[in-house]
């Protein structure tokens, strides 16, 4: 797999189209603060790794549950990857765009960690712009 944030996002979007309650993929650390951006910016419910289990899968696994509105709407609506492994995308602090006119978050993966646009802005930092969320 040569892009594994934008097969995290694929997941991510299947399974809101299908109204799954969750999604399971292999983990990784970058993985992990992406799902608690989104928890805490409030597109999903919650997260947690399952730890891998010798003879039953080799990875641990990375287990979303996702959100919907009370009539059953999906949270997320959208989901974009802006920088690729073919293009990388990089915005300085002053640069950093809003996503649907601040009602989107952009994910920035900057030289203190991974945040939203909105902190990074906040703190002054930019960054490599990993996807935006709607």
């Amino acid at each position: 797999m040569t892009d594994p944030i934008s097969d995290m996002l694929a997941r991510i979007r299947n399974a809101t189209l299908a109204r799954q309650p969750r999604v399971e993929m292999p983990t990784s650390r970058l993985k992990v603060e992406i799902a608690r951006i989104l928890e805490s910016e409030g597109y999903i419910q919650g997260w947690k790794v399952i730890d891998a289990r010798p003879g039953e899968r080799p990875q641990a696994l990375l287990r979303l549950v996702l959100k919907y509105g009370p009539r059953g709407e999906r949270v997320i609506t959208g989901l974009e990857r802006v920088s690729r492994p073919g293009r990388r995308v990089y915005f300085g602090r002053d640069e950093v765009p809003d996503v649907l006119a601040g009602l989107g978050t952009s994910i920035l993966t900057t030289s203190r960690g991974v945040m939203t646009g909105r902190e990074a802005v906040k703190t002054g930092v930019g960054g490599e712009v990993l996807c935006n969320v709607w």
